[in-house]
C-alpha cells in the first residue's frame, strides 16, 4: 500500500482489501501506501525426484519389502494388477518421503541476533491466526537445478558504517502518512541500526506515557540510495516482521522523487499488519480517483510462522520492454515468497519505468490500516537479513519466471 499523504478512501480500505484475496502465502514524502496493502514459508513446491530407475520387477518388489513373484507365475491380468499396486506404493511412499522434509522445514527456529526487542510484542491469540493453505504449481513439472545468478547490488549492513550511507531516513509523522498514523519517523540510532552480526533493524517504539508527542511512538522509514537500474532483474530479502496489534511493517517500491502517487506506481512486496501473519503482495497505479479503484491489484497470502518470528524470503522480479519508451508499460512483474510464486501482474502503461524504482522499509503505526488499534508500550523490530539485486530470477533465472508465470494467478482487484 501507499503510504505517504494522501488518505485511503473508505470504500477501498485496506481491510476490504485482506477479506477479498483468498491466496495463501507489505516512504519518502511519499505518500503512504494510502489505499490498499498489499507471505513465514510457503515451501517450494517443487519435489525432488527420487530417481528410482526399476530394473526389474524383481526388484520392485524387494525395494516394497515383500516376496518377490514372479509375473510368469501367474495370469496376465493379475500379474499386471500386482504391478500396477506395487507403482502406486512406491508413489505413496515417495509421496510420505516429500511430505515429512516439507514439515520438518516449516518449523525451523527464528534466527536471534543481539539487540532483539527486548519488550516482545504480545502474542496473537490463535483464534485471530489465519487458516494455512498451500498454492501449488501443476505437477508433472521438472523442477530447476540450483544456480546463483549474478550480484549486481548487496546491502552492506557493516556496524562500523553508518545506516544512513546506504539508506535515506525519511522523518516526522507527514500529517499521519495519509493514513492516520501515529508513529513520528526518526534518523536515531535507536529506531535504525546494524547489529554486530550483520542485520539491519528498524525498531518501533511505543512509549504511551512519554510526555513529548514526538517521542510516544518512534520508528524508522528507510529509503535506498540505490534504484533497481536494470530494465530486468530480481530484488530478493530476508526478513523477519514484527506482529502485534497496531503494527505495520512493510517492503516495498516507488519511483525515486519527484513522482506522483499513484500514477507512477508502487510495488509491496512484504507487509503485514495487526499480527494476523498473512501477507499482501500488492501494484497501485493510475489516477487517485474513485474511478480508478480498479487499478490496484493484491494477493493476501497467509504465511505459516511469520507471527512468530520466522524470517521470511522474498523475491521480486521484473522484465520490460523499453523500446516502446517510458510509461509504456510493456512487461511483467513477479512475487515469490519461501521460494512459492504467489501473484504476476503485467506492468501497467503510464507507470515510471521499473529502473527508476528505489527500496523502502519502514515500520508503521496505528491509522486506518490498523483499524485503530494502538501498539501495546514496548519495542517492535524489523530485522532485514539479507536484501540484493541479481541479474535473473533465484534457482532457475528467466526459465523459473517463465514457467511460474504461466500457472500463478494475477492479483486481486480492489
Amino acid at each position: 500500500m501507499h503510504r505517504n499523504a494522501f488518505r485511503i478512501p473508505a470504500s477501498t480500505s485496506c481491510q476490504e482489501t485482506k477479506l477479498e484475496a483468498s491466496n495463501v502465502i507489505s516512504n519518502n514524502a511519499q505518500p503512504r501506501k494510502t489505499t490498499q496493502p498489499t507471505v513465514p514459508r510457503l515451501l517450494s513446491a517443487r519435489r525432488e525426484s527420487k530417481n528410482n530407475e526399476i530394473s526389474d520387477k524383481k526388484g520392485v518388489n524387494h525395494h516394497l519389502g515383500r516376496q518377490a513373484i514372479h509375473p510368469e507365475a501367474m495370469p496376465f491380468k493379475d500379474a499386471l494388477a500386482h504391478f500396477k499396486s506395487q507403482i502406486k506404493d512406491l508413489q505413496q511412499e515417495g509421496q510420505k518421503i516429500f511430505s515429512g522434509g516439507q514439515q520438518q522445514r516449516q518449523h525451523q527456529d527464528p534466527q536471534q541476533y543481539p539487540g532483539a526487542q527486548q519488550h516482545q510484542p504480545p502474542p496473537i491469540p490463535q483464534s485471530t491466526r489465519p487458516n494455512q493453505q498451500q498454492f501449488h504449481p501443476p505437477g508433472g513439472q521438472p523442477g530447476f537445478p540450483p544456480q546463483q545468478p549474478a550480484i549486481y547490488w548487496q546491502a552492506r549492513f557493516d556496524p562500523a558504517v553508518p545506516v544512513s550511507a546506504e539508506w535515506e531516513h525519511k522523518l516526522g509523522n507527514n500529517n499521519g502518512w495519509g493514513n492516520n498514523e501515529i508513529e513520528h519517523y526518526t534518523a536515531e540510532g535507536g529506531n535504525s541500526f546494524y547489529t554486530p552480526n550483520n542485520l539491519l533493524v528498524l525498531r518501533a517504539t511505543s512509549s504511551p506515557n512519554n510526555p513529548d508527542p514526538t517521542k510516544k511512538y518512534t520508528s524508522a522509514r528507510l529509503v535506498s540510495r540505490q534504484r533497481l537500474s536494470r530494465p530486468q532483474g530480481s530484488l530478493v530479502a530476508t526478513l523477519t516482521l514484527p506482529c502485534a496489534g497496531g503494527i505495520w511493517p512493510a517492503f516495498w517500491l516507488l519511483p525515486f522523487e519527484p513522482f506522483a502517487w499513484p500514477t507512477d506506481g508502487e510495488v509491496d512486496i512484504a507487509e503485514t499488519w495487526n499480527g494476523d501473519g498473512v501477507n499482501h503482495s500488492c501494484l497501485h497505479w493510475g489516477f487517485y480517483t474513485p474511478q480508478d479503484t480498479m487499478k490496484h491489484r493484491v494477493v493476501a497470502t497467509p504465511v505459516q510462522g511469520m507471527a512468530g518470528g520466522r524470517p521470511v524470503r522474498f523475491e521480486f522480479a521484473w522484465m520490460q520492454d523499453t523500446s516502446a519508451g517510458p510509461g509504456q508499460g510493456q512487461g511483467r512483474l513477479l512475487w515469490w515468497i519461501d521460494g512459492q510464486a504467489v501473484m504476476k501482474a503485467p506492468i501497467p502503461q503510464g507507470t515510471r519505468p521499473m529502473a527508476d524504482f528505489v527500496v523502502l522499509l519502514n515500520i508503521a503505526m496505528g491509522g486506518n490500516v490498523c483499524a485503530g488499534q494502538i501498539p501495546r508500550e514496548g519495542s517492535y523490530d524489523m530485522a532485514v537479513h539479507e536484501m540484493k539485486m541479481i541479474e535473473e530470477p533465484e534457482a532457475g533465472g528467466w526459465a523459473r519466471f517463465e514457467r511460474d508465470w504461466a500457472w500463478v494467478r494475477e492479483g486481486n482487484t480492489i
